[in-house]
């Protein structure tokens, strides 16, 4: 039977660095996270230039919540994790030594974003609408390199599909290898979390060819009230931030009643901010369809048309 279950799993043998560079590390990891972030960049700004943003100000946003995103992921991984550093809070600053959240980079760059909507006077709503793409498109190519490098560790599991890392660099084969010299096989959280992304696109796909043009906000806060469940339900497989972690100094301390997790934690308010912000989108008056933007700079976001005076587009 140990044997039966070896052959259905998938082993990835994968060197999960690629390259040193003197004190600089390439790995698999890294690659996947930039090329999710132009990714998600470039498709939200492809979307957002159909809602009257002209490619200036999308590119320009996205100079604004790309880093603002980057100080977010360290931040909430810092709070999720400030045991670690707490005597040695200079640690603090060598993020490149690995250390983010994706949920804190999510909400770092959308508040930021908001901030530089708001005070440019851009039509907020619209361009979150259209930012909720780029930002799971970026997601879901980012967990590629987590699943090939083996980062965030999951449950034991006996599916076809359960993942075995054999690359003693890697950080899941601590909790690959036994003793005994085989190999357990764990839940692939992060590719479930990435096909959850890719769902939820399909998702708000549809709502968007639907109230698009009419109900700013409601595609948006959609995909957060689905991703905040999807997550939530998620979080409870992975052992790396939760009371089921077998490394005490590499988890999490902060959980509630010793069952939710930080993350969790961070799902339910996102959760609850969603769904007040998909109320209020669709009790809102309707907005009419704006002008798509002409391809190339210059410029500000294009202003539609409002269907009474007192309707704000934000």
């Amino acid at each position: 039977m140990p044997l039966l279950l070896h052959l259905l799993t998938i082993t990835i043998s994968w060197d999960p660095n690629i390259v040193e560079f003197g004190p600089f590390t390439l790995s698999w990891h890294g690659v996947f996270t930039a090329i999710g972030i132009a990714g998600g960049v470039y498709l939200g700004s492809w979307l957002g230039r159909r809602q009257g943003f002209t490619e200036d100000d999308a590119y320009s946003i996205a100079l604004i919540g790309v880093p603002a995103g980057i100080i977010g992921a360290r931040a909430m991984f810092v709070l999720e994790n400030r045991v670690r550093f707490e005597g040695q809070w200079i640690d603090v600053l060598k993020i490149n030594e690995g250390g983010i959240t994706v949920y804190g980079a999510i909400i770092g760059g959308i508040l930021a974003a908001c901030a530089y909507g708001f005070i440019r006077r851009m039509p907020v709503a619209r361009g979150l609408d259209a930012a909720g793409f780029g930002a799971l498109l970026g997601m879901a190519i980012g967990r590629i390199g987590d699943l090939i490098n083996g980062e965030h560790i999951a449950k034991v599991s006996s599916l076809p599909w359960a993942v075995t890392y054999t690359h003693i660099d890697s950080p899941g084969y601590p909790f690959s290898a036994t003793s005994g010299g085989e190999f357990l096989a764990r839940h692939p959280a992060t590719t479930y979390e990435m096909l959850g992304d890719l769902l939820i696109i399909g998702v708000m796909a549809l709502l968007w060819m639907r109230f698009w043009k009419h109900r700013p906000g409601i595609t948006f806060f959609t995909g957060v009230v689905l991703y905040s469940a999807m997550r939530f339900g998620v979080s409870y497989l992975r052992i790396d931030s939760g009371p089921f972690c077998p490394n005490p100094t590499g988890c999490p301390e902060y959980i509630i009643k010793n069952w939710m997790t930080f993350p969790q934690v961070v799902s339910m308010c996102t959760f609850a901010l969603g769904a007040a912000g998909l109320v209020r989108s669709v009790l809102r008056a309707p907005q009419e369809e704006p002008t798509p933007a002409p391809p190339g700079p210059g410029g500000s976001a294009a202003k539609p048309k409002q269907t009474s005076t007192s309707a704000r587009y934000r």
